[in-house]
């Protein structure tokens, strides 16, 4: 047994970067309780009984997500982190991403659930009025109102804040006369209401609720789109639509806070979908490679197939154990701040936003990996794969869109570093202290020791993956100054280190855990996949340093810096050939994804 400490300590938002985490720290999906797992096998049955067999005509039928959505409703698959005081159940941030993993592989019938419990309710929930609330929540809880969002328009989209929707109080001061256009709203079709933001006499951004029947408001046709096509998008026109003052949600020019709230939470949201979306299709592709016969045998059995359902496995495993990890920290934190004094809907936010920079690089690795499985989905299947005939197809078509959607995956791995030099600039993270010891620590002899404790070998792979990262972002940082923000191509190399090494750090911590608990036998695959995880990710934050490296620094400071990134990304071989082997053939004598 490994000798893990007992006493949890829960990091600030993107502390796990400049200290270690402990096994102990962290939440594994092994440690779900009884009744978490009736969650996750409520939603397995909801998904086989109501959504799977129709999904190809809820593709035809957009307006069948709505009655799935009432039916869910009734099942209370909507009211998992919602107060029982609006008709919630008031369950933990964990049960609530079950949910979402377990409703996350419905196709079309995800994003409706997605928008509906994620920015159709929640803009109302947690910067409502007590009266807002009463009113609305319990019926969008219940199913009876289905909620949508919305935020973006043709000219204003990443830039969510060059909206041109206005706002302009009544002569007889009791309504806002809202004129404009919002476009890509989901649920818009069937929608009963809305947070709509406009600008208040030009100038204050601001967050409405819009209800259906609203003098001056109406909905666009469907769009007709490559995926989700049962999930209902639509325009929206208002023309000199009339909104009850009392309808203004939140604070007048405040309606920034919401939207970007409300986006942290979405993009955890996301990648917890995705992990779900990513078993049933590294599971579905599983199956067609055990039953599709070449050459007299199932094309299962040869090894180009079996590296791509192993990589597909492994990819969905860190992914999930990145996402429970987090869920954990942020659940944490509410329960923290709820005994600090703060309302419910402040904890949560504040919890949300403390975790804003693990969110944002979650949605970016989420929706990364789902596309990964269903490319190679469609590969394993060959020319089938191409026919709608065949479900991959459809699962290709839809996952596209996550790459775009809560802020696309450029917008996040910017905001990734971005937020993290803003917490640094304002004292709540030191990075400057050790990317100095880094930069000390490059003109002394490196150490080849290593403890004998059990992972020790990949814990220092961890922090010098971390070291990496502080090499090149101090680096940029002093280099580049005030033009960092410009540098975009650096950024993104920055945030796309700090996103491997983060996950797989998360990997490492799971497997560390399930070997306390199991012994090291019992989790022989798993160490398989964060061995080939963390020797792959090695090669790659070694390439995203050397690009941004590159970018601004040369002569012999350059070629120091290469030094010391190989010496931070170097590890020992790995046979992953044999590592992959093992782990899909584990799937094809389980005949599932069994991790």
């Amino acid at each position: 047994m490994n000798n893990i400490p007992t006493q949890v300590s829960t990091l600030n938002g993107g502390e796990w970067l400049i200290k270690e985490s402990s096994p102990v720290d962290v939440f594994v999906p092994e440690q779900f309780t009884e009744e978490q797992k009736m969650v996750e096998e409520m939603c397995y049955q909801f998904m086989e009984t109501e959504i799977l067999p129709l999904h190809t005509k809820i593709d035809k039928e957009p307006a069948l997500s709505a009655q799935l959505l009432k039916k869910a409703g009734e099942q209370g698959l909507l009211a998992a982190h919602i107060p029982e005081a609006y008709g919630g159940m008031g369950k933990d941030f964990v049960t609530a991403s079950i949910l979402m993993e377990g409703l996350g592989r419905g196709y079309s019938f995800s994003v409706s659930y997605l928008a509906h419990t994620g920015i159709g309710t929640m803009p109302i929930l947690y910067f409502g009025t007590e009266a807002q609330r009463e009113k609305y929540v319990p019926k969008l809880t219940s199913g009876e109102y289905i909620g949508a969002y919305g935020l973006t328009e043709p000219g204003s989209g990443s830039d969510a804040l060059g909206a041109k929707t206005t706002a302009v109080l009544s002569q007889d001061g009791k309504h806002y006369i809202l004129n404009g256009q919002k476009c890509w709203i989901t649920n818009g079709g069937f929608a009963d209401i809305f947070t709509v933001f406009a600008k208040i006499d030009g100038d204050k951004f601001t967050a409405f609720i819009v209800e259906k029947g609203f003098e001056g408001f109406t909905i666009g046709a469907e769009e007709q789109k490559m995926g989700i096509k049962g999930s209902s998008t639509v325009q929206l026109y208002f023309q000199d639509c009339k909104v009850p003052v009392e309808n203004v949600l939140g604070e007048i020019g405040r309606g920034h806070i919401i939207a970007f709230n409300i986006l942290n939470i979405g993009r955890y949201k996301l990648c917890a979908a995705t992990v779900g979306a990513g078993k049933a299709v590294t599971q579905l592709s599983l199956q067609y490679a055990i039953n599709r016969e070449q050459f007299k045998q199932p094309i299962a059995n040869f090894g180009a197939i079996k590296h791509k359902l192993s990589e597909m496995a492994i990819r969905t495993w860190v992914a999930e154990s990145s996402t429970y990890r987090i869920s954990q920290m942020i659940d944490d934190k509410e329960k923290e701040l709820l005994s600090d004094g703060k309302p419910f809907n402040l904890a949560f936010l504040g919890a949300a936003e403390e975790y804003a920079i693990e969110c944002a690089m979650l949605k970016v690795f989420g929706s990364e990996l789902l596309d990964y499985c269903v490319d190679e989905g469609v590969q394993i299947h060959g020319g089938n794969g191409f026919s709608d005939e065949y479900e991959i197809s459809k699962a290709y078509r839809d996952s596209r869109i996550n790459r775009i959607y809560e802020g696309t995956n450029e917008i996040n791995r910017l905001l990734t570093v971005d937020m993290m030099l803003k917490r640094a600039m304002k004292g709540k993270l030191d990075l400057m202290g050790p990317a100095m010891a880094i930069s000390k620590e490059l003109m002394s002899i490196p150490s080849f020791d290593i403890d004998d404790e059990p992972f020790a070998k990949e814990r220092k792979y961890i922090a010098s993956f971390k070291k990496a990262i502080l090499l090149v972002a101090g680096a940029a940082v002093q280099k580049l100054m005030m033009n960092l923000d410009k540098e975009q191509e650096v950024l993104m190399n920055i945030a796309d280190m700090a996103i491997k090494t983060f996950t797989a750090e998360s990997a490492l911590l799971r497997v560390m855990k399930l070997a306390d608990l199991y012994g090291d036998a019992a989790v022989a695959l798993q160490k398989d996949i964060v061995n080939t995880y963390i020797y792959d990710a090695a090669d790659e934050i070694n390439k995203f340093g050397k690009d941004a490296l590159n970018a601004f620094a040369d002569g012999d400071e350059l070629r120091m810096m290469h030094i010391g990134l190989k010496r931070y990304t170097k590890v020992e071989p790995c046979n992953s050939k044999a590592a992959r082997r093992r782990i899909a053939e584990k799937m094809m004598e389980e005949g599932k994804y069994c991790f």
